[in-house]
C-alpha cells in the first residue's frame, strides 16, 4: 500500500507473464491429449502408403490406401487381433422421410460421415448411450451420435429404430440412395480425437459393400480410405513394418515401388505430411516454439520484477540499516524479502488466472479449438499454478532479497546506499537488453509470418480464382442426365459467365487422385505419379488457363483425350510441349489409354507448401461432382440466389451449398494464419511487458538523478537536453538487443520459411523495421519521464536533493535563515560543498 505503482506494475508485469503461460499450457495440454483416451491407445496403428519418388529419391507418406488393403492386412498377418477398415465421406446429404414418404427436412454434413464396422469399436473407445456396436455387421445400419440425433430428431432417445436416407458425396463411387436404420446413440464425441464421428454407417453398405470389399485393384490408392489396426502386446513394431513392405512389393506391380508401414495413434496428431481425418495436425515443432514463447515471456515479467527490485533497493536502505541494528541478520532479511516477493507473485497468480478465464474463450474461437479453463475439473491446472507461483518468486525474489539484505548498516542510515553502490547498474542494463533481443525477435518473426502469408494470398496461381463459386453435388445417374440442363438454365441467368463440372478445382489440399503414367505405349511405367482431373472442356476458359501448345478438350462423356500440363512434360524428358502433342498416355494401370491434345501452362495446383506435380485432365462425366460458377462482380447476392433456385428446381432433394475459390484456399493456410495473429498478440505482450519495466526502471532513475538534473539545468542544460541525456542510455540498449535479435530471428525464420516450396526472401527491411519499432516503441515509453524530469523546478530540486543529503545541518540552517535572515538563501554549486548566498 505504501509503494502502489511499484506494486501495481510487478502484479501487472507478472499477472500477464503468468496468463500467457498458463494458455499456452492449455493449449498444448490440449493439443498432446489427442487419441490418448482409447484404454488400447499403446497398441493401436494406422496403415500408411509409403511412396517412393523415383526421379527425387525421395520417400513421401500418405493416409490413403488401396481397397484391398484390409482384406489384405486380415489374411496375410493372422496375429492382428483387430482390423478395422474406415472410409470417411465428405458433402454427405441426408434426407428425413415424412410419413407420406416426402422428405421431411434435409441436412448436408461437410464432415463427420464414417463407414465402418464393430471391429472399429473393439479398437477405439467411443461409448453408446443405446443400442449395439454389434448392429453394424449388417449393412444399412447406422449409429449417429447424441448431438447429430437430436439435431434431426429432437431428442436422441426417440431416434432408435427411425430411418434416414443418406447420399454419399465424392467422386470415386456411383450409387443411388441409401436408406439407413438408426441403430445405436453414440455418446458426445471428445474435442481431443482425430476421428469426430458423427455419423458412423455400416461398412458393407452401399458402395462399401458391392465395390470397396469385391475390389482387387492394388494401384490406386482412394481419398479418405483408411484402415486401423490393433497388434498384439510386445509386437516388435520394426520387423512389422519390413513384412509388411515385403507384402506389398508381392502383391502389388513389380513396376509400383511404393509400399505400406503402420504408425502408432499417437503420432497422428503430429503429421502434417500424412494428415488425419480431422485435417488439423500441429508439429512437435510447433509446440517447442509454444513452450519457448512461454517460458521467455514469464522470464520478461521476472526480469521486470528484478530491475524494479534492485532500483528501490535505494529507498529501502534505512530499513534495512534500522533492522540490522536492531539485531536482524541476513537470513531473516531474505526470508523477509522473499516472502514478499511470495505475496505479490500469488496476488499476480490470482490476477492471471481471471485474466486466463476471460481470454480463453476468445483465444480457443481464433484457434479453433475446445480449450477451457477448469481447475476442479483439471488438477494439472493447479500443478501448473503452484509450480509457477514458486517457480516465479525463486526467479524474481532470490537476487533482490541478497542485494537488500546485504547493505552496510553504517552507510544505509548515513543515506550513503545509491544506486550506483548497489552494484546492480550492469545486472539492470543487461536485463534490459534481454527484455528487448526477446520482444525484438517476436517483432522481427511476426513481420515475415505476415508477410509470408500477403505472399501466399498474393502471389499468381495461374489461374482465375476471384468472383467463382464452387457448388458441390451427389454424383448419380439421374443427375448425370441432367448436366446439360443444368448448365444451359445457369448461363441464362443475368451474372453467371462461365459454368463447368469437374472433379476438382485447379487448386486442391489433399483431395487429389494420383496415378502411375506409362508414356507413348512403353512398358514400364515412367517412375512418377501424375494428379488426375476430371472436366469438361468448359474447365480451361472457366478457371482461365493457358494453353501454351494444342488444342482443348472437346466436349465428351467419356475420358477420350488428354490435358496436361508444362510438369509432366518435363518429367518425361521432353525439351518442347510441342513434343507431347499426339502421343499416348495410359494410366491406372493400362485401364485408361488417351492421346495428348493440349499442353496448359503450369498452374499452382496445391499449397505454396508443394512444389508443382505432374497432371493430366480429361472428361469424364460419372467423375464430376461439382460445379464452377464464374460470376460477375455486380449485384453478386442476387446472382447466387438465382443460381440457388435453379438447383432447387433441377435437382429435387438438394441440399445448395457454395463456397468461393479465394476463401477455399485460403483455408489451405488456416494454421498458419492462426498462427501469425497469435505470434502478434505474443509480440505485443512482450513489448508491453518490455516497456512496463522500461517505465518503472526510468520513473527511478528520474528520481534518483533529481539533483543531476537540477545542477544541469543551473548550469544552463535545455529541456531537450534532458531529454536526450535520460533517452540516450535506453536507446543504446535497445540497439544493442536489435543488434544481438535481428541474427537469431533470421535464422530461425529462414529455418521455419523452408518448409514452404514458394516463400519470400528475408529482407532487411524487415529486420530493420522490426529494430525501429522497439526503438519508437521504447521512446515512447520514457518520454514521459524524461519530459517530466527536464521541465521540474531545479530549485525544488536541489532544495530535495540538499534535505536529503545532510537532514540535520539543514535543519538548523533552515530555522536558523528563518528566524534570522529572510534574505538569505541557501545553495549548491560545483566549486564548492555548501555556499550561502546573501
Amino acid at each position: 500500500m505504501r509503494n502502489k505503482s511499484y506494486a501495481a506494475i510487478n502484479i501487472a508485469g507478472l499477472a500477464v507473464g503468468i496468463a500467457v503461460c498458463m494458455v499456452i499450457f492449455i493449449i498444448i495440454q490440449f493439443q498432446t491429449s489427442f487419441d490418448n483416451f482409447h484404454t488400447k491407445k499403446d497398441r493401436i496403428y494406422r496403415v500408411l502408403t509409403e511412396y517412393h519418388h523415383a526421379e527425387t529419391g525421395s520417400v513421401s507418406y500418405g493416409k490413403d490406401l488401396p481397397f484391398p488393403m484390409p482384406l489384405g492386412l486380415k489374411t496375410g498377418f493372422p496375429q492382428i487381433e483387430q482390423v478395422a477398415p474406415v472410409f470417411a465421406s465428405h458433402d454427405d446429404q441426408l434426407l428425413l422421410p415424412g410419413d407420406n414418404g416426402v422428405t421431411a427436412n434435409e441436412f448436408k454434413e461437410q464432415h463427420g460421415v464414417f463407414f465402418a464396422g464393430p471391429s472399429f469399436f473393439k479398437i477405439f473407445d467411443f461409448p453408446l448411450l443405446a443400442g449395439s456396436y454389434e448392429s453394424l455387421k449388417d449393412p444399412n445400419n447406422v449409429l449417429l451420435t447424441k448431438e447429430i440425433a437430436e439435431k434431426y430428431f429432437g431428442d436422441w432417445r426417440t431416434a432408435i429404430g427411425k430411418t434416414i436416407k443418406l447420399r454419399v458425396g465424392g467422386y470415386i463411387f456411383e450409387h443411388g440412395t441409401d436408406v439407413l436404420k438408426v441403430s445405436g446413440i453414440l455418446a458426445t464425441v471428445p474435442p481431443n480425437t482425430d476421428l469426430q464421428l458423427k455419423i458412423v454407417v455400416a461398412y458393407g453398405t452401399g458402395f462399401t459393400g458391392s465395390y470397396l470389399q469385391k475390389s482387387t485393384d492394388w494401384i490406386q490408392t482412394v481419398p479418405d480410405f483408411g484402415c486401423y489396426i490393433l497388434l498384439p502386446p510386445n509386437t516388435d513394431v520394426e520387423n512389422f513394418n519390413q513384412q509388411l513392405r515385403g507384402y506389398s512389393q508381392k502383391v502389388e506391380s513389380p513396376a509400383d515401388k511404393d509400399s505400406h508401414i503402420i504408425q502408432p495413434i499417437s503420432a497422428v496428431h503430429y503429421d502434417a505430411e500424412a494428415g488425419n481425418y480431422s485435417n488439423k495436425t500441429i508439429s512437435h515443432q510447433l509446440l517447442n516454439v509454444l513452450w519457448l514463447i512461454a517460458a521467455f515471456i514469464l522470464l520478461i515479467a521476472c526480469v521486470n520484477f528484478v530491475n524494479l527490485s534492485t532500483a528501490q533497493a535505494v529507498n529501502r536502505a534505512k530499513e534495512v540499516g534500522v533492522r540490522k541494528v536492531l539485531g536482524s541478520n541476513k537470513s531473516q532479511l531474505r526470508i523477509q524479502f522473499i516472502v514478499e516477493a511470495f505475496l505479490i507473485v500469488t496476488s499476480a497468480v490470482i490476477l492471471a488466472a481471471v485474466i486466463t478465464m476471460f481470454a480463453l474463450p476468445s483465444v480457443g474461437q481464433l484457434l479453433e479449438l475446445s480449450l477451457s479453463f477448469n481447475l476442479l475439473g483439471n488438477p494439472a491446472i493447479i500443478v501448473f499454478l503452484f509450480t509457477a507461483t514458486i517457480v516465479v518468486t525463486a526467479l524474481a525474489g532470490f537476487y533482490p532479497s541478497i542485494v537488500l539484505s546485504g547493505f552496510n548498516p553504517v552507510n544505509a542510515l548515513k543515506s550513503k546506499a545509491t544506486a550506483n553502490t548497489l552494484k546492480g547498474v550492469s545486472l539492470r542494463r543487461g536485463l534490459v537488453v534481454f527484455q528487448f533481443i526477446i520482444a525484438q525477435a517476436l517483432i522481427i518473426g511476426t513481420l515475415i509470418i505476415v508477410r509470408q502469408m500477403d505472399f501466399f494470398m498474393n502471389q499468381p496461381l495461374g489461374f482465375d480464382k476471384d468472383a467463382l463459386i464452387n457448388v458441390p453435388y451427389r454424383v448419380d445417374s439421374v443427375r448425370i442426365h441432367r448436366m446439360a440442363y443444368l448448365k444451359n438454365q445457369l448461363m441464362t441467368v443475368n451474372g453467371v459467365q462461365a459454368v463447368s463440372f469437374s472433379s476438382n478445382t485447379p487448386v486442391e489440399n489433399g483431395n487429389d487422385m494420383w496415378s502411375p503414367v506409362k508414356f507413348n505405349h512403353a512398358s514400364k511405367e515412367a517412375g512418377f505419379k501424375a494428379i488426375t482431373k476430371f472436366a469438361d472442356n468448359e474447365y480451361v476458359p472457366t478457371y482461365k488457363l493457358q494453353l501454351i501448345a494444342g488444342r482443348n478438350l472437346q466436349p465428351a462423356e467419356l475420358t477420350r483425350e488428354f490435358l496436361v500440363n508444362e510438369s509432366l512434360v518435363k518429367s518425361l524428358g521432353l525439351k518442347k510441349p510441342e513434343d507431347i502433342l499426339n502421343k499416348e498416355v495410359s494410366i491406372w494401370d493400362d485401364q485408361i489409354k488417351c492421346s495428348v491434345v493440349g499442353v496448359v501452362k503450369d498452374f499452382n495446383d496445391r499449397s505454396f507448401q508443394h512444389d508443382l506435380a505432374p497432371m493430366i485432365i480429361s472428361t469424364d462425366v460419372a467423375m464430376y461432382n461439382q460445379a464452377a460458377i464464374k460470376l460477375s462482380t455486380t449485384n453478386m447476392p442476387a446472382t447466387i440466389q438465382s443460381v440457388k433456385k435453379i438447383f432447387d428446381q433441377t435437382l429435387p432433394d438438394f441440399v445448395f451449398e457454395y463456397k468461393f475459390l479465394d476463401e477455399k484456399i485460403a483455408g489451405f493456410y488456416k494454421q498458419e494464419s492462426q498462427l501469425a495473429a497469435l505470434y502478434k498478440i505474443f509480440a505485443a505482450i512482450a513489448i508491453f511487458l518490455s516497456c512496463l519495466g522500461l517505465y518503472g526502471l526510468a520513473s527511478f532513475m528520474a528520481v534518483q538523478r533529481i539533483k543531476e538534473v537540477g545542477i544541469r539545468k543551473v548550469l544552463g542544460a535545455t529541456t531537450g537536453n534532458i531529454v536526450y541525456l535520460f533517452s540516450k542510455e535506453f536507446i543504446i540498449l535497445v540497439a544493442i538487443a536489435f543488434a544481438i535479435a535481428t541474427p537469431i530471428a533470421w535464422y530461425y525464420m529462414h529455418q521455419w520459411l523452408q518448409a514452404y516450396a514458394y516463400r519470400i526472401n528475408i529482407s532487411w527491411w524487415l529486420l530493420a523495421a522490426g529494430g525501429l519499432a522497439a526503438i519508437i516503441i521504447a521512446l515512447a515509453t520514457i518520454s514521459f519521464q524524461a519530459i517530466k524530469a527536464a521541465v521540474a523546478n531545479p530549485v525544488k530540486s536541489l532544495r530535495s536533493e540538499q534535505a536529503a543529503e545532510m537532514p540535520f545541518m539543514n535543519i538548523r540552517l533552515q530555522l536558523q535563515f528563518k528566524t534570522e535572515r529572510p534574505d538569505v538563501r541557501f545553495c549548491y554549486n560545483t566549486h564548492f560543498k555548501y555556499c550561502i548566498i546573501f
